[in-house]
Protein backbone atom coordinates (compact mmCIF):
# COMPACT_ATOMS: atom_id res chain seq x y z
CA UNK A 1 0.00 0.00 0.00
CA UNK A 2 1.14 3.47 -0.41
CA UNK A 3 0.66 6.13 2.31
CA UNK A 4 1.05 9.71 2.42
CA UNK A 5 1.34 12.58 4.91
CA UNK A 6 -0.25 15.70 3.74
CA UNK A 7 -2.27 19.21 4.44
CA UNK A 8 -5.77 19.46 3.83
CA UNK A 9 -8.09 22.45 4.69
CA UNK A 10 -5.41 23.58 7.14
CA UNK A 11 -4.87 20.15 8.65
CA UNK A 12 -2.18 17.16 8.35
CA UNK A 13 -3.70 14.17 7.68
CA UNK A 14 -2.22 10.57 6.95
CA UNK A 15 -3.61 9.22 3.85
CA UNK A 16 -3.46 6.25 0.94
CA UNK A 17 -3.55 6.10 -2.47
CA UNK A 18 -7.08 5.97 -4.29
CA UNK A 19 -8.19 5.09 -7.45
CA UNK A 20 -9.17 7.94 -9.88
CA UNK A 21 -6.08 10.50 -8.69
CA UNK A 22 -7.34 10.39 -5.41
CA UNK A 23 -6.56 10.20 -1.55
CA UNK A 24 -8.30 8.58 0.96
CA UNK A 25 -7.58 10.43 4.29
CA UNK A 26 -7.63 8.43 7.39
CA UNK A 27 -11.25 10.21 8.63
CA UNK A 28 -12.75 7.98 5.33
CA UNK A 29 -13.04 11.55 3.06
CA UNK A 30 -11.90 10.92 -0.71
CA UNK A 31 -9.97 14.10 -1.90
CA UNK A 32 -8.30 15.19 -5.52
CA UNK A 33 -4.39 14.72 -5.03
CA UNK A 34 -4.10 18.16 -6.50
CA UNK A 35 -5.97 19.76 -3.54
CA UNK A 36 -3.90 19.05 -0.93
CA UNK A 37 -0.28 19.78 0.23
CA UNK A 38 2.19 17.10 0.59
CA UNK A 39 4.10 16.41 2.89
CA UNK A 40 7.63 14.11 3.45
CA UNK A 41 5.52 10.95 3.99
CA UNK A 42 7.24 9.79 7.43
CA UNK A 43 8.82 12.18 9.83
CA UNK A 44 11.92 11.43 10.17
CA UNK A 45 14.41 10.49 12.88
CA UNK A 46 18.24 9.88 12.40
CA UNK A 47 19.00 10.16 9.17
CA UNK A 48 21.98 8.02 7.41
CA UNK A 49 22.81 9.35 3.63
CA UNK A 50 25.68 7.58 1.72
CA UNK A 51 28.88 8.90 -0.53
CA UNK A 52 29.28 7.57 -3.50
CA UNK A 53 27.33 4.08 -3.26
CA UNK A 54 27.07 3.77 -6.84
CA UNK A 55 29.99 2.56 -8.80
CA UNK A 56 29.04 4.58 -11.96
CA UNK A 57 28.58 7.36 -10.10
CA UNK A 58 32.23 7.25 -8.36
CA UNK A 59 33.66 6.37 -12.21
CA UNK A 60 31.49 9.79 -13.12
CA UNK A 61 33.62 11.78 -10.02
CA UNK A 62 36.84 10.19 -11.08
CA UNK A 63 36.88 8.55 -7.71
CA UNK A 64 37.44 4.67 -6.40
CA UNK A 65 34.72 2.96 -4.55
CA UNK A 66 34.68 3.09 -1.59
CA UNK A 67 35.88 0.17 1.02
CA UNK A 68 33.36 0.36 3.39
CA UNK A 69 29.94 3.33 3.53
CA UNK A 70 30.61 6.50 3.24
CA UNK A 71 27.95 7.08 5.58
CA UNK A 72 27.61 11.00 7.13
CA UNK A 73 24.33 12.20 9.05
CA UNK A 74 21.27 14.81 7.71
CA UNK A 75 19.34 17.00 9.64
CA UNK A 76 15.48 17.33 9.70
CA UNK A 77 15.10 20.59 8.24
CA UNK A 78 16.32 20.34 4.89
CA UNK A 79 13.11 18.02 4.36
CA UNK A 80 10.00 19.11 2.18
CA UNK A 81 7.19 17.23 0.20
CA UNK A 82 6.35 16.36 -3.28
CA UNK A 83 5.52 19.22 -5.68
CA UNK A 84 7.14 21.96 -3.36
CA UNK A 85 10.01 24.20 -3.83
CA UNK A 86 13.40 23.99 -3.32
CA UNK A 87 15.72 27.22 -2.50
CA UNK A 88 18.81 27.41 -4.49
CA UNK A 89 21.05 30.47 -3.44
CA UNK A 90 22.28 33.32 -4.89
CA UNK A 91 26.16 32.69 -4.73
CA UNK A 92 25.81 29.00 -5.94
CA UNK A 93 27.09 28.45 -9.07
CA UNK A 94 26.74 24.16 -9.63
CA UNK A 95 23.07 22.90 -7.86
CA UNK A 96 22.73 18.72 -8.71
CA UNK A 97 20.04 16.71 -8.09
CA UNK A 98 20.46 13.43 -6.80
CA UNK A 99 17.20 10.27 -7.27
CA UNK A 100 17.71 7.85 -4.70
CA UNK A 101 15.97 5.00 -2.95
CA UNK A 102 14.95 5.26 0.63
CA UNK A 103 15.18 2.76 3.09
CA UNK A 104 12.62 3.25 6.09
CA UNK A 105 13.44 1.68 9.74
CA UNK A 106 10.82 -0.30 10.99
CA UNK A 107 12.20 -2.05 14.28
CA UNK A 108 15.01 -1.38 16.64
CA UNK A 109 18.09 -3.08 15.21
CA UNK A 110 21.44 -3.70 16.70
CA UNK A 111 24.08 -5.90 15.19
CA UNK A 112 21.80 -6.84 12.49
CA UNK A 113 23.41 -9.67 10.02
CA UNK A 114 22.53 -8.66 6.13
CA UNK A 115 20.79 -12.19 5.43
CA UNK A 116 18.06 -10.61 8.05
CA UNK A 117 18.22 -7.18 7.42
CA UNK A 118 14.75 -6.42 5.25
CA UNK A 119 13.52 -7.98 8.61
CA UNK A 120 14.06 -4.28 10.65
CA UNK A 121 12.94 -2.46 6.96
CA UNK A 122 9.40 -0.68 7.35
CA UNK A 123 9.07 0.06 3.63
CA UNK A 124 10.49 2.50 0.75
CA UNK A 125 10.39 6.19 -0.48
CA UNK A 126 12.08 8.46 -2.70
CA UNK A 127 14.69 11.03 -1.81
CA UNK A 128 16.14 14.02 -4.44
CA UNK A 129 19.31 14.83 -2.15
CA UNK A 130 20.23 18.17 -4.05
CA UNK A 131 24.07 19.15 -3.52
CA UNK A 132 25.56 22.56 -3.70
CA UNK A 133 29.11 21.55 -5.01
CA UNK A 134 30.29 25.46 -4.36
CA UNK A 135 30.67 24.86 -0.60
CA UNK A 136 31.79 20.81 -1.00
CA UNK A 137 34.99 20.20 1.26
CA UNK A 138 35.54 16.56 -0.05
CA UNK A 139 32.93 13.94 -1.86
CA UNK A 140 33.26 11.96 1.25
CA UNK A 141 32.04 13.67 4.01
CA UNK A 142 29.73 15.98 2.35
CA UNK A 143 29.52 19.24 5.11
CA UNK A 144 26.08 20.54 6.87
CA UNK A 145 26.14 23.70 3.71
CA UNK A 146 25.70 20.94 1.36
CA UNK A 147 23.28 18.45 2.61
CA UNK A 148 21.39 19.86 5.21
CA UNK A 149 20.02 23.43 3.88
CA UNK A 150 16.60 24.16 4.26
CA UNK A 151 14.43 23.07 1.56
CA UNK A 152 17.04 21.05 0.14
CA UNK A 153 15.79 16.88 0.50
CA UNK A 154 12.25 16.67 -0.88
CA UNK A 155 10.60 13.08 -0.14
CA UNK A 156 7.65 11.02 -1.09
CA UNK A 157 5.34 11.48 -2.55
CA UNK A 158 4.61 8.22 -1.08
CA UNK A 159 6.06 5.36 1.65
CA UNK A 160 5.33 2.45 0.43
CA UNK A 161 5.19 -0.77 2.24
CA UNK A 162 8.28 -3.55 2.27
CA UNK A 163 6.24 -6.28 1.21
CA UNK A 164 4.86 -4.25 -2.23
CA UNK A 165 8.48 -4.05 -3.44
CA UNK A 166 9.70 -7.78 -4.17
CA UNK A 167 13.36 -6.74 -4.91
CA UNK A 168 14.40 -2.84 -3.52
CA UNK A 169 18.12 -3.80 -5.58
CA UNK A 170 16.45 -4.54 -8.66
CA UNK A 171 14.52 -0.85 -9.01
CA UNK A 172 15.36 1.56 -12.14
CA UNK A 173 15.58 5.23 -10.88
CA UNK A 174 15.27 8.04 -13.33
CA UNK A 175 15.51 11.90 -13.21
CA UNK A 176 14.31 14.24 -15.76
CA UNK A 177 14.59 18.24 -15.96
CA UNK A 178 12.19 19.91 -17.27
CA UNK A 179 11.11 16.97 -19.22
CA UNK A 180 14.32 15.45 -20.56
CA UNK A 181 15.80 12.26 -18.89
CA UNK A 182 19.08 12.81 -17.56
CA UNK A 183 19.70 10.63 -14.96
CA UNK A 184 19.10 6.73 -15.17
CA UNK A 185 20.27 3.99 -13.29
CA UNK A 186 19.09 0.42 -10.99
CA UNK A 187 19.54 -0.37 -7.49
CA UNK A 188 21.51 -3.05 -8.26
CA UNK A 189 24.50 -1.13 -8.88
CA UNK A 190 24.59 0.37 -5.68
CA UNK A 191 28.63 -0.72 -4.20
CA UNK A 192 26.42 -1.49 -0.72
CA UNK A 193 22.78 -3.10 -1.05
CA UNK A 194 20.66 -1.99 1.80
CA UNK A 195 20.95 -5.16 3.31
CA UNK A 196 24.87 -4.55 3.87
CA UNK A 197 24.36 -1.13 4.82
CA UNK A 198 21.98 -1.78 7.87
CA UNK A 199 24.35 -4.70 8.97
CA UNK A 200 27.03 -1.83 8.71
CA UNK A 201 25.02 1.14 10.40
CA UNK A 202 23.84 -1.45 13.23
CA UNK A 203 27.10 -2.66 13.87
CA UNK A 204 28.05 0.48 15.97
CA UNK A 205 24.70 2.38 16.44
CA UNK A 206 21.12 1.31 17.50
CA UNK A 207 18.79 1.83 14.69
CA UNK A 208 15.56 2.51 15.95
CA UNK A 209 12.13 3.12 14.13
CA UNK A 210 11.27 6.39 11.87
CA UNK A 211 15.30 6.11 11.16
CA UNK A 212 15.75 6.30 7.34
CA UNK A 213 18.65 5.60 4.90
CA UNK A 214 19.08 7.41 1.43
CA UNK A 215 21.18 4.84 -0.25
CA UNK A 216 23.04 7.08 -2.65
CA UNK A 217 22.68 7.98 -6.10
CA UNK A 218 23.78 6.36 -10.07
CA UNK A 219 25.76 9.19 -12.49
CA UNK A 220 23.87 11.68 -14.65
CA UNK A 221 23.82 14.38 -12.25
CA UNK A 222 23.43 17.93 -13.96
CA UNK A 223 23.32 21.50 -12.93
CA UNK A 224 19.68 23.24 -11.93
CA UNK A 225 18.57 26.22 -12.57
CA UNK A 226 15.45 28.37 -10.85
CA UNK A 227 12.76 27.64 -12.83
CA UNK A 228 13.39 23.56 -13.59
CA UNK A 229 11.22 21.32 -12.97
CA UNK A 230 13.11 18.36 -11.42
CA UNK A 231 11.47 14.50 -11.27
CA UNK A 232 13.26 11.68 -10.07
CA UNK A 233 11.30 8.13 -9.52
CA UNK A 234 12.13 4.78 -9.02
CA UNK A 235 10.45 2.07 -10.20
CA UNK A 236 7.50 1.43 -8.28
CA UNK A 237 8.49 3.45 -5.49
CA UNK A 238 6.94 6.88 -6.14
CA UNK A 239 7.67 9.73 -8.41
CA UNK A 240 9.03 13.00 -6.78
CA UNK A 241 8.06 16.42 -8.42
CA UNK A 242 9.68 19.48 -7.11
CA UNK A 243 10.72 23.05 -8.35
CA UNK A 244 14.21 24.92 -8.31
CA UNK A 245 13.32 28.83 -7.11
CA UNK A 246 15.79 31.88 -6.72
CA UNK A 247 17.03 32.81 -3.15
CA UNK A 248 14.75 36.25 -3.36
CA UNK A 249 11.47 34.26 -4.34
CA UNK A 250 12.08 32.20 -1.46
CA UNK A 251 12.72 35.17 0.79
CA UNK A 252 9.42 36.97 -1.10
CA UNK A 253 7.56 34.09 0.38
CA UNK A 254 8.46 34.48 4.11
CA UNK A 255 9.76 30.82 4.18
Amino acid sequence: MKHARVRYQDQTFLATEAEGHQLRLADGRLVAQDDVTWLPPIEPRTVFTLAINYADHAKELAFKAPEEPLGFLKAANTFIGHKQHTMRPDDVTYMHYECELVAVIGATARNVRAADAYDYVAGYTVANDYALRDYLENWYRPNLRVKSRDTCTPLGPWFVDRDDIADPMNLKLRTTVNGKVTQEGNTRDMVFGIPALIEYFSSFMTLQPGDIILTGTPDGIVDTRPGDEIVTEVEGVGRLVNTIISEADYLARGR
